[in-house]
């Protein structure tokens, strides 16, 4: 069982999966997930097209997940999560967020993947407080880690104020 953080660009990582910080849709946004659209070229928006609507407009629930190839990204697939938008932190957010990482995993070790990076879901447009996210994907990561001690994952952080936030719930929780 391994976590650790890196400050990166997660659509540069040659690991098995990358984590999209996802819409409902799957069909590209901004953040995390145009910078992945963009980089695994347009397979994914078709691939993700392709995929049932669970309800109208919708093919990710919150805190599902969703795997896809990574076309021409250098990981093999992306794993699709959908975070909760933050309101305020008493409509089970943390829940729901803790679900995005538990579900995400559970879905790399059902195909057999032994490495995972997560961006900070929910961090972005969404507006997840950094710091409360860290602790909800620190916990949740281990909690799956405890069962799946193959897996390697990595907390991808974009810049180094937000892999200062990763660190200090690493060392906390």
């Amino acid at each position: 069982m391994t976590l650790s953080k890196i400050v990166a660009d997660i659509t540069g990582l040659a690991v098995d999966a990358i984590v999209n910080a996802a819409n409902p849709g799957l069909l590209g946004g901004g953040g995390v997930d145009g910078a992945i659209h963009r980089a695994a070229g347009p397979e994914l928006l078709a691939s993700c097209r392709a995929l049932p609507e669970v309800e109208p407009g919708v093919r990710c629930r919150t805190g599902q997940a969703v795997i896809t190839p990574g076309f021409r990204l250098p990981a093999r697939f992306v794993i699709h999560t959908v975070g909760p938008i933050w309101s305020g932190g008493d409509a089970g957010e943390p829940e729901r967020l803790a679900a995005c990482y538990r579900h995400s995993l559970q879905l790399a070790h059902a195909h057999g993947l032994g490495t995972v990076a997560f961006p900070a879901i929910s961090c972005g447009v969404y507006g997840y407080p950094a710091e409360a996210a860290a602790v909800v994907a620190v916990r949740a990561v281990r909690a799956v880690l405890s069962l799946h001690a193959g897996l390697q994952v990595a907390l991808c952080a974009r810049d180094e104020a937000m892999g200062a936030v990763l660190a200090r719930a690493l060392s906390g929780a």
